[in-house]
């Protein structure tokens, strides 16, 4: 009989692996974004931005897995479709794709990882892009991804995510999260978010470029989360020797915590969110950012609190919190929606039914404050 601990043991080296060649993709592809004018952003029907990265990612990771774990067994849920990328107007994005997902697979060897035979044309790229059309659902394995979590920030030059889950029968089993612009020490992070008071989020850098991102990932069920540095390819072999446990934080006092909230307020309500605050004591100014780094701060123990609540009628999407979730809960934190139930990843591509918003903390004690002061403030909350 198979062991709990090897159950998903080559799915979770392979989805690390995979996540770190796409953390380089997008580290290469944000430099050059910086750096041009000619910066392939689009916008979606929903006015939201896309860049090369989104796609190049979405077909790496999906090329990848069909070939390392076969096509018949892989099923994918992720964000992006081809419908805007097969446009006229879009054919300049759809060369700079197709030659940034090249120019990634031609690396993956120094990764541990199978590179293809011969360059891929347009329409194998289309394909591994069109190949994530799964919708989820209770019954089967799938994975879910969202190439570039946070695109805002990604074009901003500053914090955004890879963000990769294993969902078993409507349970995610494994998550990876990679986090290029998240530095290793936290001093790091501090001084990105004092500077970010003042000055342009394009002109952020970090002091010391050395130890710049990681990835983190865990298992469902084994009380254990791992972080790595971003490292170059010629160290994955040793993989996961290169890895160090993490820990949620153990302040469980609300005047000493942090909270981490969106940057923007189009999706969530940052006046109940400050106004909760407020309520159970909490005195540290919110920490604003971009894309599912709030789990991986608060599964590092550099945050304690995540909360969100979205406005009328948005609807939470599985890709944007699955990969956190877990981590975070492995790491030794709660996440629940503002109920205090599990977040339920086994209705299709949406977290339906989700009690009027999330809350992920670092401990129990808070946990309840909050769930509390949800309960005692919404009736007067206009959401």
């Amino acid at each position: 009989m198979e062991k709990e601990e090897d159950k998903y043991a080559k799915e979770l080296e392979v989805a690390v692996r995979v996540v770190h060649v796409a953390c380089a993709l997008c580290g290469r592809v944000q430099e050059r974004l910086l750096a041009t004018t000619n910066d392939h952003v689009v916008a979606k029907d929903d006015d939201s931005p896309v860049t090369v990265a989104d796609f190049s990612v979405q077909a790496t990771i999906s090329w990848l897995l069909s070939e390392i774990l076969g096509v018949q067994n892989v099923s994918i849920v992720a964000e992006e479709d081809i419908e805007t990328i097969s446009k006229d107007e879009s054919a300049s994005l759809l060369e700079a794709v197709v030659n940034t997902v090249n120019e990634s697979l031609a690396f993956a060897s120094k990764y541990g990882l199978q590179c293809p035979e011969t360059t891929l044309g347009t329409p194998e790229v289309l394909e591994a892009i069109a190949r994530c059309n799964s919708t989820g659902g209770p019954r089967g394995r799938y994975w879910v991804l969202d190439p570039v979590d946070g695109t805002l920030g990604f074009v901003r030059g500053d914090q955004y995510a890879v963000a990769l889950a294993l969902i078993e029968d409507g349970k995610v089993v494994l998550g990876v999260l990679g986090c290029p612009n998240y530095p290793v020490k936290i001093e790091w992070l501090n001084y990105h978010y004092q500077h970010h008071q003042t000055m342009p989020e394009s002109s952020l850098k970090t002091p010391d470029t050395g130890g710049k991102g990681c990835v983190l990932y865990a298992r469902k069920g084994s009380g254990e989360a791992w972080l790595q540095s971003l490292i170059d390819g010629d160290n994955m072999l040793e993989w996961p020797n290169c890895a160090r446990l993490i820990r949620v934080s153990s302040i469980d006092d609300p005047a000493l915590a942090t909270l981490c909230e969106p940057v923007e307020r189009a999706n969530s309500n940052h006046s109940f969110t400050a106004g909760l605050a407020h309520s159970v004591g909490l005195r540290k100014q919110p920490l604003r950012v971009h894309s599912m780094v709030k789990y991986a701060a608060i599964a590092r123990g550099d945050a304690e609190i995540f909360m969100k609540f979205a406005k009328c009628g948005y609807k939470e999407k599985i890709w944007d919190h699955a990969a956190g979730v877990v981590i975070v809960e492995e790491a030794g934190g709660v996440v629940t929606d503002a109920g205090g139930r599990p977040l339920d990843f086994s209705k299709g591509m949406y977290l339906e039914g989700l009690d009027r918003g999330i809350i992920a903390c670092s401990g129990v004690a808070l946990h309840e404050k909050l769930i509390d002061a949800v309960y005692a403030s919404w009736d007067s909350s206009n959401l």
